[in-house]
């Protein structure tokens, strides 16, 4: 079993440039309590998030609707190199005593990834983790601060991190998201 973790992990990290890494299991953070998808949906724009591979762009954005199946549309929206670029995905709820903890995917062919939403107030600010296991010897985590507005009070991010750091996740390597010159139509 060992010889094969040897080979896999050399194998998987160049998948998976630009995320974070850490080792040991996924923590389990607590999510928003009475999660209501309804006062969810709408557009959020990031203010920051731990590096992702899919995101290096700027102005991103992502719109959350309602489909007639109760499946959740989503649709993220970044500029990269001058040109917008759109990802178009499925959320859902997996487990309706657990709303907060939705999976989302971007392919029919991929499984649904965690998007769980560990606290909102549905007006101003939603703070969003995703984990991944690797043979809960190491695991990859996304981290996404989101606000209503293209910018968020510097009061605010330093209490969004503090609520990350509660739950073990480490949000020290956060990057901002330039929302800057961000008035175009997408």
């Amino acid at each position: 079993m060992m010889v094969m973790i040897v080979f896999l992990i050399p194998l998987l990290l160049p998948l998976a440039s630009g995320q974070t890494f850490r080792w040991g299991p996924c923590p389990t953070p607590m999510v928003q309590p009475n999660f209501e998808i309804n006062k969810y949906l709408g557009k959020w724009y990031e203010i920051e998030k731990l590096p992702a591979s899919f995101e290096k762009g700027k102005c991103i954005e992502a719109n959350y609707s309602l489909r007639p199946d109760n499946t959740i549309e989503v649709l993220n929206v970044q500029t990269y190199k001058g040109k917008i670029r759109k990802a178009e995905g499925t959320a859902v709820v997996q487990d309706m005593r657990e709303p907060a903890k939705l999976g989302v995917s971007f392919s029919h062919f991929t499984p649904y990834a965690p998007y769980w939403v560990l606290s909102t107030d549905y007006n101003s600010i939603s703070l969003v983790y995703s984990c991944t296991d690797v043979l809960r010897l190491f695991h990859v985590d996304f981290a996404w601060i989101l606000s209503r507005s293209r910018i968020l009070p510097a009061e605010a991010v330093y209490h969004a991190k503090e609520i990350f750091s509660r739950d073990n996740i480490d949000v020290s390597k956060m990057i901002p998201t330039d929302q800057q010159g961000c008035d175009g139509p997408f």
